[in-house]
Parts: structure tokens; sequence; C-alpha cells
């Protein structure tokens, strides 16, 4: 399969390098010139370790040039932060062609962000938008074209948008994660399958003072106390909720899973936690004002989540309140902007019109 690649960061480089390990013929776009400057001196590589050990993988081609890397590929894969994804969208817009799909994982409801930059840049071209719960590796880059893959997911929760394209979409996505997709239905169920939002701000609000502290601080594992996950599990309930007053069904893959030892399966399947500690990658420095964590989960997902409980009618005080603590740690209102229905364009929708646009398109 032809698969593009789009960004730099810890998933952009497991995805390219674990598709590659694949057989996939796999083709990176990253925006800075000097990076793929040296990563073609290098020979266009990428060296990827897992539990198998260390393996050399090929890409068929590294490029700044947005134009050549998606000419043809069937999937575009763009797990890229949330905050990125309205720059990277519109670069890509005109360049979309029939059959594509651009796949998002996790998103924070950027699908909409991306098919909405192409209906903008009046390309009508016949394309699927999918988002999910998680990026489909625990990874941490460990050196400019290395990167170590410690989980690869073990269920992947898919929505997609339009929704009537679903069956192509999840077709193709399925030939790229074998056996590990499972649809939820449209965007807005596979967005508020993102795991992020409930896992991060609850560890970086309530680890502020380690993480401030100690020049580097395992939330995951120092920072997973009982008190905090017990926060987690009704942050948790408050994403549930707004689900089920949506309609969408289960399972919702509540975040308990993830710790459980029994019981359904969470995304990374068992053990991931302990395998996420015991590998070390994690024990980092988080700056508070500045992390993806802080930026990306917590001021875009939680007002994200805050936005559509409103509109169904299910009150989040929690979500609420970890977008107050965080807009005052880092000296700004979190409360107003955000990525809210209104900001995404969609403000001016009801819950019926909003569920036929996610139906239909645009």
């Amino acid at each position: 399969m032809k698969i593009a690649v789009l960004g730099g960061g810890n998933g952009s480089f497991a995805a390219a390098g674990d598709f590659a390990l694949q057989g996939h013929d796999v083709r990176l776009w990253r925006r800075d010139p000097a990076l793929v400057a040296q990563h073609l001196a290098a020979g266009s590589r990428i060296i990827v370790k897992d539990s198998n050990g260390r393996h050399d993988v090929q890409l068929a081609l590294v490029t700044t040039d947005i134009a050549e890397v998606v000419d043809g590929a069937e999937l575009i894969l763009c797990p890229a932060p949330a905050f990125a994804q309205p720059d990277i969208a519109q670069l890509l817009a005109p360049h979309l062609t029939d059959g594509q799909i651009v796949f998002l994982p996790p998103a924070t409801f950027g699908s909409m962000i991306f098919a909405k930059a192409a209906h903008d840049a009046g390309n009508l071209a016949r394309v699927s938008f999918a988002e999910t719960g998680t990026l489909p590796w625990l990874t941490r880059k460990h050196g400019p074209f290395e990167v170590a893959i410690t989980i690869r997911a073990k269920r992947l929760p898919v929505g997609v948008f339009p929704l009537d394209t679903a069956p192509h979409a999840l077709d193709v996505i399925g030939h790229a994660f074998p056996g590990v997709i499972e649809p939820c239905g449209d965007a807005l169920s596979g967005a508020l399958m993102n795991a992020g939002p409930i896992i991060h701000p609850p560890l970086i609000v309530m680890n502020a003072g380690p993480l401030e502290h100690f020049e580097k601080w395992d939330i995951h594992k120092e920072g997973t106390q009982a008190a905090i996950r017990r926060v987690t599990d009704a942050l948790d309930a408050e994403r549930i909720a707004v689900r089920e007053a949506l309609g969408y069904g289960g399972p919702h893959f509540p975040l308990a899973n993830h710790y459980a030892s029994e019981g359904e399966q969470w995304m990374y399947g068992r053990g991931s936690h302990d395998r996420l500690t015991d590998s070390g990658d994690w024990r980092e420095r988080i700056v508070l004002t500045e992390h993806r964590y802080m930026r990306e989960d917590l001021r875009l997902g939680l007002s994200l989540l805050v936005s559509v409980a409103e509109l169904v009618g299910v009150a989040t005080p929690l979500a609420f309140s970890f977008l107050a603590i965080g807009g005052a740690i880092c000296g700004e209102d979190f409360l107003e902007g955000g990525r809210t229905l209104a900001t995404l364009g969609l403000g001016h929708l009801d819950r019926a019109e909003l569920q036929a646009l996610l139906r239909e398109g645009f």
C-alpha cells in the first residue's frame, strides 16, 4: 500500500518506520527543509526499535513537498498535535483526490478541520477523514532518525467523516492496521474516544508541584496515584455521559480498563501501563506552560468536550475545572476559544443538523 505520513514527531516517525517495516511504500513529509536535508543525507532511513530488536528500514521518499508525498497515496496519516492541524490542513487541501483516506490518530475532532479546509479550497474530491482514540503506538524518538515502539495498539475505535464513506475508509485503514480497527460511527464519536484529554489533564495538574520541582518526572509511574486515578475515572464518566447523550453505543473504552489486569481490554491491550513505565521513556521534563499535554489535551481536548456537552445538556464540572486551573497555570483564559463547535464553524447547528452533516458531509 502507498502511505503518506505527515509530520516529524514521535508518532510520525513511529508510523513511517512501522509501515515501512511491514513492507508498505512509505513517503514522509516534513515542513523543515534543514531537517529533511539531514534525513536525505542519512539515506532516508529510520531505525525502529521494538521488542524484536532493531530494524533498519528504508522510506520511499522524504520531502518538504506535500503534493509529491500524497500523490497516489491510498492512506494519508497525520499524527501531528491538534494545534498543528489547521496549518497542515490548509497545505494538504488542494492536493486530495477521490478515494483517499486522511487518518488522524487521534485528532480532537480535527477531521472536521481537514474536511472543511478541503471544502473551503473548492476541492470536490470524494475523500474520507477519520480519527481514533489514541496514537497507534506508545513511542518516543531516541535520535534524529531512530524511534522506539514500546506498544502497538490492539484495538482502535475509528470514526469516519462523512459517515456514508465509512466502508471504504475502514477497509483501507484496516489494511494498514490489520485486525485492530473497530468501527465506532461518525467522526464525533471517534473524537469522543480520545484518551489524551482524560488521562493527561489530571496527571499534569495534580502533579504540577513535582513537575516543576524535579528535572524529570514520570507522571505515569510515581505520578499515577489512587487519588488521581479516582479523578481520572470521574472525568472519564463525563466523557462517556456525553457519548451516551449523543446516542453513541458501547464500547466506550473507559480509561480504567487501561490499568486493569482483567476484564475488557483497552486500546493498548493488557499490561501496557506497566510496559510504558518500565521503558523509562516517559520519565521526562514537562514544561507545564508549553507541553502538548497542556496545549493539546487540556486546552483543546477539554474545551471540545465541554462544548459538545453543552449542546446535549450534560454537566461536565471536572472538565470545566481543569480548563480553569490549566488556564491559571498558563496565565490565560482557557474557557474562551479553544476548540469548540463554534470555533470549528459548527456552532450554528443544532444536534440534528450536526448529525446530518456528520453523516452526509458538506
